[in-house]
Parts: C-alpha cells; sequence; structure tokens
C-alpha cells in the first residue's frame, strides 16, 4: 500500500499537470471530429502503457513462479524456449532463456543482484511504463561480473548501501526483462539454469537480510487465456481511456508529452481523473465508439513507415527510446513488445517477398546468402517464423528458428540458402529449413549486439538478403 503522503504528492503532481496543461476534469465543448482527433492521437499514445499494464496483470496472476509468470516482486524463469502456446508476448525469441520480473517502485527501491556470467551474453533492459528502455546491465554495456543496482522512483531520495549503482525509473511500473543466450543444449541449459537461479531482486528494506517474498494474490477476474493484445484490442473507448488516466498517475508522462497532455486534458483524459465518457455530448460519444478499431488500424498502417524497407526487409534503429514519436512506439509495442536499443539488438521484419507478394506457406521460398554475407554481430542472429499474429508456428521439428548454432549447409561457393516452407524440403537440405505454417506467415530477424563497424546494419553498410519465392 502507498503512505497517505504518497498519495497526496501524486494527486499534487496530478494536479499541476493538469492546472498546467489543460483542465482537470472538465472537457472543453469539442466538435464531434475535433474529439475523434483527439481520441485518436490519445489512443495511440496511451497504447504502450496500456499494454504493459495488461501484460503485467497476466504475468503476474500466479501465486508463486511458474514458466513464464511470477508474482509482483519475483523472477520467472524460463527454462527452455518458448514454444507456439507461449502467447504472453508477441514476438518472443527462441534464442535466449528469458528471466523477467515486474517490480513497483513507487513504494521503495528494487535492487537487482548479477551474479558473475563468467563471459556469456545476456542483457537485462529496464522498460518504464511506457516501454522506453532506460538502462541495460549487461555483457555489453557493463561486462558480466557480478553487479547490484537500486532502481528507484523518480526523485526518490535515501542513502544506499556500499557498492549499489542507482538506477532511476520514470516511472512506477519497471519491467525487467532479462534475455540470456543458450545454445539449446541440455548441458548448456542447466548452465544458464544455475546463473538465472543466482539473479535476484528485493526490496531495499529487504537487502542483506534472510527475505522470503510473499506469495501472489491471483485476480479470478483476470482473463488467462485471451492473448494480451486482443485484451489491449478488446477494449472498449471509456475503458481505454479510464485505464490511461489511472496508470497516467503512478507512472507520470514525460516533460516532452506536455502538448499531448494538454490536448488530452481537452477531452478530460487527465492522469489519476476518471473519464466521464458518459457525460461528454452524445454526438460526441458516437464518435468516439470506433476509436479503438480504427487506431489500432493505424498503428499496423505505421509498418511501412516504420523504418527502412530494403531487400523486403523493414528495420529501423528507433526502438528501445522513443521520445515523441509516439506511432513508432505503439507500432512496435503491438509487434514486438519489449524491444531493445539498435545498439542491443535489431530486428528487421519481413511480410512479403522480394516481388512484393504476402508470403504463404502455400509457396516455396529461398533466402540466399552470399559468402562472408552472414549478419555481421558481436553477440548471435537468428531468423525466426512467426504467424500472421507474431506467435510461433508449430512444426514436426520444433524448430521456430534458424541461426547460427545451426549446423547450416553452405553451397560449393561458400554461400548458404535458407529454405523457407512449409513442406520438409527433404533430408539433404533439412538442416536449411524454417519451417512456415500453411497460410500467411512474417519473418523476423534478429541481430543481437549488432557490429558498429562496417559491414554493419547500423550504418547500412550491410543489409539482409532478399527471400525470394520458388517460381
Amino acid at each position: 500500500m502507498r503512505t497517505p503522503i504518497d498519495a497526496l504528492l501524486r494527486f499534487s503532481l496530478a494536479v499541476a499537470i493538469a492546472f498546467t496543461f489543460g483542465p482537470l476534469a472538465r472537457a472543453e465543448p469539442l466538435s464531434p471530429q475535433e474529439a475523434k482527433s483527439i481520441a485518436m492521437d490519445a489512443y495511440i499514445y496511451g497504447y504502450p502503457l496500456v499494454t504493459m499494464e495488461m501484460t503485467r496483470r497476466v504475468m503476474t496472476n500466479v501465486a508463486k513462479p511458474e514458466g513464464s509468470r511470477a508474482p509482483m516482486g519475483q523472477f520467472a524463469r524460463l527454462r527452455k524456449y518458448p514454444t507456439a502456446a507461449f502467447h504472453d508476448v508477441t514476438a518472443p525469441n527462441a534464442d535466449t532463456l528469458y528471466t523477467v520480473a515486474w517490480i513497483d517502485v513507487g513504494e521503495e527501491p528494487w535492487v537487482l543482484s548479477l551474479p558473475d556470467a563468467h563471459g556469456r551474453y545476456y542483457l537485462l533492459p529496464m522498460l518504464d511504463g511506457w516501454t522506453n528502455v532506460f538502462e541495460v546491465p549487461g555483457k555489453r554495456t557493463t561486462g558480466t561480473g557480478p553487479q547490484t543496482y537500486a532502481i528507484t522512483g523518480s526523485g526518490w531520495k535515501g542513502s544506499l548501501p556500499e557498492g549499489v549503482t542507482r538506477y532511476e525509473s520514470p516511472t512506477a511500473m519497471v519491467w525487467l526483462l532479462g534475455r540470456i543466450y543458450s545454445t539449446g543444449t541440455p548441458e548448456d541449459y542447466a548452465k544458464v539454469h544455475k546463473l538465472q537461479d543466482e539473479i535476484s531482486v528485493v526490496p531495499l528494506s529487504a537487502y542483506g537480510k534472510n527475505y522470503t517474498p510473499p506469495p501472489g494474490k491471483v485476480d479470478p477476474d483476470i482473463d488467462m487465456k485471451t492473448p494480451v493484445r486482443d485484451q489491449v484490442n478488446g477494449l472498449g473507448t471509456a475503458d481505454y481511456f479510464n485505464l490511461l488516466a489511472k496508470l497516467m498517475e503512478d507512472n507520470p508522462p514525460a516533460a516532452a508529452d506536455a502538448p499531448m497532455v494538454s490536448k488530452m486534458a481537452k477531452l478530460g483524459i487527465a492522469p489519476g481523473e476518471p473519464f466521464a465518457y458518459d457525460k461528454l455530448d452524445p454526438a460526441v460519444q458516437k464518435a468516439l465508439e470506433d476509436v479503438p478499431g480504427l487506431a489500432f488500424e493505424k498503428i499496423k498502417a505505421h509498418f511501412k513507415s516504420a523504418g527502412k524497407d530494403i531487400n523486403g526487409w523493414l528495420f529501423t534503429t528507433r526502438t528501445g527510446t522513443y521520445g515523441t514519436d509516439y506511432l513508432q512506439r505503439a507500432f512496435i509495442t503491438a509487434v514486438g513488445l519489449g524491444a531493445n536499443r539498435p545498439q542491443d539488438a535489431v530486428y528487421p521484419v519481413s511480410t512479403r517477398d522480394a516481388a512484393g507478394r504476402p508470403y504463404s506457406g502455400a509457396n516455396k521460398y529461398v533466402m540466399h546468402i552470399p559468402k562472408g554475407q552472414m549478419p555481421p554481430v558481436e553477440g548471435f542472429w537468428s531468423l525466426t517464423m512467426y504467424n500472421d499474429k507474431y506467435f510461433f508456428v508449430e512444426n514436426p521439428l520444433n524448430r521456430y528458428t534458424l541461426s547460427q548454432r545451426n549446423p547450416l549447409k553452405k553451397n560449393a561457393d561458400g554461400s548458404v540458402d535458407l529454405y523457407i516452407q512449409h513442406e520438409n524440403p527433404g533430408p539433404e537440405k533439412e538442416s536449411n529449413w524454417l519451417p512456415a505454417p500453411r497460410d500467411e506467415f512474417n519473418l523476423m530477424l534478429r541481430l543481437y549486439w549488432p557490429k558498429e563497424t562496417p559491414p554493419s546494419i547500423l550504418d547500412g553498410s550491410w543489409n539482409p538478403s532478399a527471400v525470394k519465392k520458388v517460381e
């Protein structure tokens, strides 16, 4: 529970924001068209925060850690790669073992302890409620030795134990989204499991003491079966904006968001204040009914302008931190919640072949990689198969990716052909086969810790190879 002082301070902040950027509870008279325009922008602006909250609810609605879920303040340690049944997060990967926790730093800081990883590649990005990566300890940034961090709320004042480094979160909601590389063999799984078990997070008040986390509280009203994105997209206008306004109280907008906050206030959307949808003019209510559907269509349509389109691959270096690029932030939330900073990973996505035709399992495709043109990375790379909703595709080999850990067969000239199709291409080609569904599918190429010197995807001196349909 938050203290009365905390509540008072947060209320004062909400009032200050409201009076600075617009009225607190009383909306200005707006025409249906003006109201709809504001609502569309507000929906896109808030999509990441609402999605994070709905994801948090599902992933923490358990009494104890189990699989990909764990109560607030406890780590969920995935012991093997996700399967096609995993729908908690869109566009999951099958290259690393997730080690994740949700914490609330609104009451007090939490202390994260990382053990010696002995040179193994890992990263543990910390996401705020708006999906911005505000810190990312790991092999690239802080090395693999033992490390201890205190994650605090914004403006927290206090002292920390010696040897503990402070990381300040802009929001109360924090998602620790650790990824530890594994080859996927039983022997390597065991090594990663030991590392996972040594990663801990505890409240500052319990640091250095014997601490047993309390059991989680299970809410039977939370939908644990419907994919989170479908739950978010299923929220009506009133429910969506009410939830957004509530969340903005503990997860305040950034200073750069002042114009957007002011705009939303005109419609009656303000931090910590109920959205009085039923008190709006009936014509305005009618105009706002289809905003969720229309706004999400706009988010999806941003695919064409979200980044560069080269050889049928769309990719961007605008991930992890977004500033006021709200549409980009919402789009990345929809297709890859939890995306890293580009220095840690770049995710080229392809939904069409080299000729611009949508992928279909009814066809056969080849991705030809010339000699010396494998993805240039310091970490690792992988090519992942997803269905049209960005979830894994069930297949006889339980193979969701092709990567550098696969024994890929080379052609006589040193090049490599990757076979992307529904049917098994036969024993001679199976090592290079990425199984596809019968219907539409999407591809994602992951480059973890991409090289910064040429050839590099970061400066455009390297680009992914085209995927061509076999005629």
